[in-house]
């Protein structure tokens, strides 16, 4: 039970990392403002290495992770670039951040509430992930 939970804990943060980074990485040609682009490069960067910490440890279990779902991950590509071409803005910017970072705290929480004999490890790993939202969340408040 242990060893199922902390895989399908640490699969879920995968997947939601890798969706994190991939909406970043949609954005961020389109953001004006160099603090608004540093925030989100910086998010991005403290993604990335999470995501190795999670590789390390799914390795240890023979797992190769999770990819987001496909639908989720183009709905979303298609949500962040129609709202882009109507108005292509640091506040909207911020809109779609504040948006999908909310949804991955949402869904997050879920999931640590749902596996609770995972190992500490793979519940740190997935706070620390909901605090990095949080925390983009509250720094690009002033945008929108």
């Amino acid at each position: 039970m242990i060893e199922s939970d902390t895989i399908k804990l640490l699969r879920e943060c995968d997947a939601g990392i890798k969706m994190g980074v991939a909406s970043i990485d949609d954005v961020l040609d389109y953001v004006h403002d160099e603090k608004l682009q540093k925030c989100l490069s910086d998010c991005k960067e403290k993604h990335e290495k999470l995501k190795d910490e999670i590789q390390v440890l799914l390795e240890t279990y023979h797992d190769d992770g999770k990819e987001p779902n496909p639908m989720a991950k183009g709905m979303s590509w298609v949500k962040t670039n129609v709202k882009l071409v109507m108005n292509e803005s640091d506040e909207t910017i911020a809109d779609l951040m504040t948006e999908g970072c909310n949804m991955g705290v949402k869904s997050l929480s879920k999931y640590l509430n749902q596996y609770k004999a995972a190992e500490e490890k793979a519940k740190d790993i997935t706070k620390r992930l909901i605090s990095l939202e949080e925390k983009l969340v509250q720094d690009i408040r002033g945008y929108l």
